[in-house]
């Protein structure tokens, strides 16, 4: 190996003299102790090349101390230079395991050579020389993590297995990551369960990976249970924060927010990513006020922080409060807002149809900030011109845009075709977008169609589309709404008669229907099934819908004051909209209802979204 070293100024240049004598211990191992202090003292890369080329120059390179020589300088170059640790791990005749797993924990940390981490492993079992330990398979598995390389990551699971490392917690911590981003949360599992012992990581990186692939009662459950064992970190309530905001368990993000509190850790407090987590949790668990004083209470903030709160505001309907953060966030100016802070921006101006104001945003975003506008912001603006129905301006957007429309951007389109009452011909050629776009075969569009159909009583045509879901094996999504009561969460489907309290829920319906039929109220029948039935069945059908059910059981046992919050996977319908409006006034409560799109808080007679969604 030639090293050629021309340092522009040696002031701390090692002086050793070259060993000619070979059986002169003394002298070879104070050659050897100045080496080893200069290392000690090595600071950077062009340091490092004059030790290393002293090195070749004054040791012998079969003695053990040269060996150990070599893996210090293998250790310092793999975290400043790996090209150049690679070179140098090439010219070791008989690389140790040490030198080994620090050339594949170098790769493995280097988003350009993961995939060479696994090469360089592949070859440690090859030369078979020496055997990978506890710390080799780790880094292996990190890299096939970040790669998504199955196969790989599995050849590593066999051969830890092999070599008897399949006990060990590091490893298996490992495992569990590896085999969850892979997407494999089953095995994942398996290799959980069978561990003997467990850390508070492997506890952490499960509930992680529960989270993570949208199993948040599973994260809950396995969060209970850890508690038994371990004291919650902060890796853990920040996992669990975000089970409960997409699960809307409002009490357990609560006692997770307190427990923080308690434990008066300053880390924990102002740990900005539990902070960040926490807004976006009461903001999705319908609690803007709470979101609030998080917010305004933290230390720090980052333009994640800022993102949720703005984001938080406009999923509310609450456009001037994400407004007037987004003016503060500019005043300050030690944080610039980024491409989410815009989406925020723009949703919020879509839910409150400030068209006017959603364009000139649109434009500062390009030219002021110089952010390309990707497809979400596009898709809020579509959206934003079509709900107020400049269709043919929301056309002409989509028609120049840089890039292709996706299947969200067309179904906003044909919702507000749906909506607006635009021309059947006009649907139909938007929808026919919707079959030829990439995931465009769903219930929802079929269901949007056959109202077009209905709205133009072109009944004959809604029975088609009835007709084609059935060939295609198409079914409308089944409504599914949920609530807590006393940190209990309760779902109901349409119709549902599977509760323990169904008698009395269903009292409460009635009671409901006699009370609106007492002030005049007429249901809204364009949204029930998508076939003509007999007035009765479309009545009764609308009465059961699944938020409906899930009031009525918040109406029998939630303390009076204390709002109803129910959480829905589909847009409420208009009648449902006008009904719970209707609720909140007769039987003077608030209803909170978060379904597919935002958030309805309704309260004495009126909604927040002002009946513009």
């Amino acid at each position: 190996m030639v090293v050629a070293v021309t340092p522009s100024s040696p002031p701390q240049m090692v002086s050793i003299s070259k060993n000619t004598n070979k059986n002169d211990d003394i002298s070879y191992n104070s050659n050897h102790s100045l080496l080893v202090s200069s290392l000690s003292d090595c600071k950077d890369m062009s340091r490092l090349k004059q030790i290393h080329a002293l090195t070749l120059r004054t040791t012998l390179p079969h003695h053990y101390n040269t060996l150990f020589l070599y893996s210090r300088i293998l250790h310092f170059a793999s975290s400043a230079d790996p090209d150049y640790a690679y070179r140098v791990f090439e010219q070791i005749e008989n690389p140790n395991a040490f030198m080994w797993n620090t050339l594949i924990r170098a790769c493995s940390q280097n988003v350009d050579t993961k995939e060479q981490a696994i090469k360089v492993f592949h070859r440690m079992v090859e030369n078979a020389s020496v055997l990978p330990d506890k710390h080799t398979f780790p880094f292996v598995l990190k890299a096939c993590a970040y790669l998504f390389a199955l196969l790989e990551g599995k050849q590593a699971h066999g051969q830890l297995i092999k070599h008897g490392l399949g006990s060990d917690v590091y490893i298996s911590n490992s495992l569990i990551h590896f085999y969850a981003s892979c997407g494999c949360l089953d095995l994942a599992g398996k290799v959980f369960e069978n561990m003997l012992e467990r850390s508070m990581v492997s506890w952490n990186v499960m509930i992680d990976a529960f989270v993570q692939f949208g199993e948040f009662d599973s994260a809950l459950k396995l969060f209970v249970q850890m508690q038994n064992l371990f004291e919650p970190d902060g890796y853990t309530l920040q996992s669990i924060i975000n089970a409960c905001a997409d699960l809307g368990a409002l009490s357990l993000g609560m006692w997770v927010n307190t427990y923080i509190l308690r434990k008066s850790d300053p880390a924990l407090v102002s740990n900005v990513l539990i902070n960040n987590s926490l807004v976006e949790m009461y903001c999705k668990c319908g609690s803007l006020e709470l979101a609030q004083q998080v917010f305004e209470r933290m230390p720090k903030r980052d333009i994640t922080s800022w993102n949720s709160i703005i984001l938080g505001f406009a999923m509310h309907g609450k456009a001037e409060a994400a407004l007037e953060y987004f003016d503060r966030l500019v005043k300050e100016g030690n944080i610039l807002p980024n491409s989410i802070t815009f989406v925020g921006v723009l949703s919020a101006c879509n839910h409150r149809g400030l068209v006017k104001e959603g364009g000139e945003f649109f434009d500062s975003m390009v030219r002021h900030y110089k952010i390309p506008p990707v497809l979400q912001h596009y898709g809020c603006l579509v959206d934003l011109f079509a709900r107020a129905g400049h269709i043919d301006e929301a056309l002409d957007l989509v028609s120049n845009m840089p890039m292709k429309p996706d299947v969200v951007i067309w179904r906003s389109l044909l919702d507000a075709c749906c909506k607006k009452n635009a021309s059947v011909e006009l649907s139909e050629e938007v929808a026919t977008h919707i079959y030829e776009s990439e995931g465009g075969i769903c219930s929802g569009v079929y269901v949007l169609l056959s109202r077009v159909y209905a709205s133009a009583s072109r009944w004959n045509d809604v029975g088609l589309v009835r007709k084609l879901m059935t060939d295609k094996g198409i079914t409308k999504e089944p409504g599914c709404s949920s609530i807590e009561i006393d940190g209990i969460a309760h779902e109901f489907f349409a119709g549902d008669t599977s509760h323990p309290q169904t008698k009395e829920i269903y009292g409460v319906l009635n009671e409901v229907d006699e009370r609106l039929k007492s002030i005049g109220y007429s249901p809204d029948y364009s949204q029930a099934p998508m076939v003509d039935e007999l007035y009765n069945g479309k009545q009764h059908s609308l009465r059961l819908h699944s938020e409906r059910l899930a009031i009525a059981l918040g109406i029998l046992n939630l303390k009076p004051g204390i709002p109803i919050r129910v959480f829905k996977n589909l847009r409420v319908c208009n009648d449902c909209h006008e009904v719970t409006k209707l609720i909140s006034r007769i039987f003077n409560v608030e209803i909170i209802v978060r379904d597919r799109a935002r958030f309805h808080r309704f309260k004495d007679g009126s909604c927040s979204c002002m009946d513009y969604w």
